[in-house]
Parts: C-alpha cells; sequence; structure tokens
C-alpha cells in the first residue's frame, strides 16, 4: 500500500472516530464548561484527542509488524505514548494530583529513553556525559509534554502545530536524503488532521490532555529518534517547534520569578493574550501555521541542508518569538 494510502486511511479513521467521541461526550455531558481561566465561552465536548492516540498508536503498530518500523521505536512510541495518554485520560475525567501525573511523565520519559538507546550528544559527543545527556533528554522529553498541554488553550493551535512541524520534518527529510523517517511524522500529521476537522475554530471538539500531551511526547520522541540519524535534525524539530517552545517557556520562566503557583491553571501565554487582543481564536492559529511554515521551517532547513550551526540557526530563529512574547505580554498578571 502507498504512503498516500495509508495517511488517507489514517486521516478517515481519527475524524470518524472523533464524530463518535463527540457524540459520547454530549451523551455523557463531558463538557468543558467556560470558566474565568477558559478561552472559550460555549460549553464544548472534550477529548476528541482520544482519537489521535488510538489511530497513531494502531497505525504505527501495524508498521511494526509489517517489519516497516524498527521495533525499539515502536516501543518508544507506543509504551510512553499509552502512558501520557492513559494519566492525561484520567485526569481529564477524575483530576489526579499534580506530582502523580509528573511521576507517570517522568516514567514515560525513561521508557522512550531506554528504547531508543538514551539521548544523542545533540551539541556534539563529548566523553563522560552520557549520564548527563541522559539527564537532560528526560527532561527535555517532560518539558515538552507539559509546554503542549499548556499551550493547548485555543481552537485548532496544538493540532496546526504539530500538523506544520510534522510537514517541515518530512520536508527536512526528503533534501536530507533520508525519506524513510517520512513514515511517522506524515502518519501524525494524517491522524491530527482527521481530529482538526472537528477542532477547527470554532471547535466541535477540544484534545483534552489526553491529547495534548500524547503530541507533545511523540513529537519529543520524534525529534530525539532523529538526532540519532543525524544530530541536525534534533535542532531542526527545536527550531520547527519554536512557537510552542518560546512561549510556554517565556511564561513558565516569567511566573516562576514571580513566585506563581506554576501548577495552577491560568491563560496568561502569549497566545491567550493575542487571542483576546483579536477577539478571535482563528487568527492566532493561522499565524502559528504561518510562522512555522514561513519563518521557522526555512531556518530548520538551512541548518540541516546549507550547514549553518544549529545554535546560531535557533537562535536567529527565536528572535521574532521571544519579541512576539514581549509584545503580548506572556507571564504577565492576567489583571496587569
Amino acid at each position: 500500500m502507498s504512503m498516500w494510502v495509508w495517511l488517507l486511511v489514517v486521516l478517515a479513521l481519527a475524524y470518524g472516530l472523533t464524530f463518535a467521541l463527540r457524540r459520547y461526550a454530549l451523551a455523557r455531558s463531558l463538557m468543558d464548561v467556560p470558566n474565568a481561566r477558559s478561552s472559550h465561552t460555549v460549553p464544548t465536548p472534550r477529548g476528541g484527542g482520544v482519537a489521535i492516540v488510538l489511530v497513531f498508536l494502531a497505525a504505527i503498530s501495524l508498521l511494526a509488524f509489517s517489519a516497516m518500523l524498527d521495533t525499539r521505536v515502536w516501543l518508544a512510541l507506543f509504551g510512553s505514548g499509552a502512558l501520557v495518554a492513559v494519566v492525561g485520560f484520567l485526569d481529564d475525567h477524575n483530576h489526579i494530583a499534580a506530582r502523580w501525573r509528573l511521576l507517570g511523565h517522568f516514567a514515560a520519559g525513561a521508557w522512550a529513553l531506554l528504547w531508543l538507546g538514551g539521548m544523542p550528544g545533540v551539541l556534539g559527543a563529548v566523553d563522560g556525559l552520557a549520564a548527563l545527556w541522559w539527564l537532560f533528554g528526560l527532561f527535555y522529553l517532560v518539558w515538552m509534554l507539559n509546554l503542549y498541554n499548556f499551550m493547548d488553550g485555543i481552537d485548532g493551535i496544538a493540532s496546526v502545530e504539530a500538523i506544520c512541524v510534522c510537514a517541515g520534518a518530512c520536508l527536512i527529510y526528503a533534501l536530507g536524503g533520508h525519506p524513510q523517517l517520512m513514515w511517522l511524522p506524515a502518519l501524525l500529521a494524517a491522524a491530527v488532521s482527521g481530529f482538526l476537522l472537528w477542532n477547527w475554530p470554532p471547535a466541535k471538539i477540544f484534545m483534552g490532555d489526553a491529547g495534548s500531551g500524547f503530541l507533545g511526547v511523540i513529537l519529543a520522541i520524534l525529534s530525539v529518534q532523529a538526532g540519532g540519524v543525524e544530530t541536525d535534525y534534533f535542532w531542526a524539530w527545536v527550531i520547527l517547534l519554536g512557537v510552542f517552545i518560546v512561549d510556554a517557556t517565556f511564561t513558565l520562566l516569567r511566573r516562576l520569578l514571580r513566585g506563581d503557583k506554576v501548577y495552577q491553571a491560568h491563560r496568561s501565554h502569549a497566545y491567550q493574550y493575542a487571542s483576546r487582543v483579536y477577539g478571535r481564536h482563528l487568527p492566532v492559529t493561522v499565524a502559528t501555521a504561518l510562522i512555522t511554515l514561513g519563518w521557522l521551517l526555512p531556518w530548520a532547513v538551512g541548518v540541516t541542508v546549507f550547514g549553518l550551526n544549529p545554535l546560531l540557526g535557533t537562535f536567529i530563529a527565536y528572535i521574532p518569538l521571544l519579541w512576539l512574547a514581549f509584545r503580548y505580554h506572556a507571564g504577565e498578571l492576567e489583571n496587569a
């Protein structure tokens, strides 16, 4: 079966399963009711991200059983993704204390690194630092899955980010002569696209923590896997994910410095302030796609294809994102 047939099947399955989950949520009154910390104003069904989880895990399992995907990569993706999704699903339906969620997240990160053979030395091979790279990789995976959850606060933004980042990675793999690496990001983009048809502003169903945490950890694992092939590929993923990384990290640091309880819900990310400025979610979601494909992707290509220093490329790519974080008051008190 050609890749395009696979992608169409995955998209259709994700679309149909999201439809079924929406009907289930409506029947059981599983609704996200707006409150003072919400960016939406209408009660909306939640939990649609489970469709992405189930379809993507089924797709990569078929690849693994067909000997088209390395078993260790499959184990890393399936085990970590399933654990994060289960923790998120339980938290969506019956709140789990932050410490237990974090324990599950670290377990998922450790599982992924175990099967991937650790974290590649993305700043160059240095003898005696394997344990340090392992620790860096663990915190990187945990932060990525949490920041993705933080950034899933307006209609379509988490879906659009995942699709654009995966599309950019596929282009980079094609240009770099590693087309075999395209399968996983392409399948993930297809699964998310099926869900996005229901999540496009104004959203008919929300992703929920099960879906957003799953996307965060899967994207992070794909970046680590890519770094094991070519270290510059890891930096390409970091560049492509810049909109989410900069907004979430800048906001977290600002709230930490102010002494806020960072585990409490808030809506002080730059993208949330921007959505209130424009009075709609759509302009911010579209801007996320345009920035990722129009600005970040060329710098990622520069690093992987044209030999640009990865740290320099990442720094330059992030400069406008930092300006946007300042411009839209990321991390400022909401009543300021």
